[in-house]
């Protein structure tokens, strides 16, 4: 093999592990992966909570001394089992309320609580190419850089001066 060929194989080598170390050290793969193994923790629990504490209170009323989870009944030579089925139903809507009011709530809290406030007083004006609302005095639309017409010629919004 020449120099060349050694050189070139290297930096082959080099470029693909550099490539696949920035893709794994991107912040998105760590949190998922983070948000992941959390989740599958979480769903641990859950199914236990399920399992452990509330179908054996679905028990009492009916009386059974035996394991929910294996409660079936036969149709056709085959078992159907519900008890299993009405644990995993409970596991999901555990696993949902959860992540509503531990995930989803705070987090729109804290967006709408970091959200950029825009001045009620101030006036702005329509870009007449991509309609989005730009400060009053300026020259070129910030979101579609289209220059924008003279003052008296713009449609102006907010409050009067």
């Amino acid at each position: 093999m020449s120099e060349f060929e050694r050189f070139f194989h290297r930096s082959r080598e080099t470029l693909r592990l550099s490539g696949f170390r920035k893709f794994i050290l991107r912040g998105n793969v760590i949190d998922l992966a983070t948000g992941v193994v959390i989740g599958a923790a979480f769903t641990a629990v859950v199914n236990g909570l399920v399992n452990d504490f509330l179908t054996p209170l679905i028990n009492i009323p009916l009386g059974n001394n035996k394991d929910f989870a294996k409660q079936f009944f036969k149709l056709g030579g085959s078992k159907f089992y519900y008890g299993d089925f009405i644990n995993r139903v409970l596991t999901l809507v555990l696993i949902g309320f959860a992540l509503y009011y531990f995930v989803v709530l705070p987090v729109n809290t804290l967006m709408e609580r970091f959200k950029p406030d825009t001045d009620p007083g101030k006036r702005t004006k329509t870009c007449p190419e991509c309609k989005s609302s730009i400060p009053y005095d300026a020259t070129r639309c910030a979101f579609c850089t289209v220059e924008q017409p003279p003052m008296e010629e713009a449609q102006l919004t907010g409050v009067e001066a």
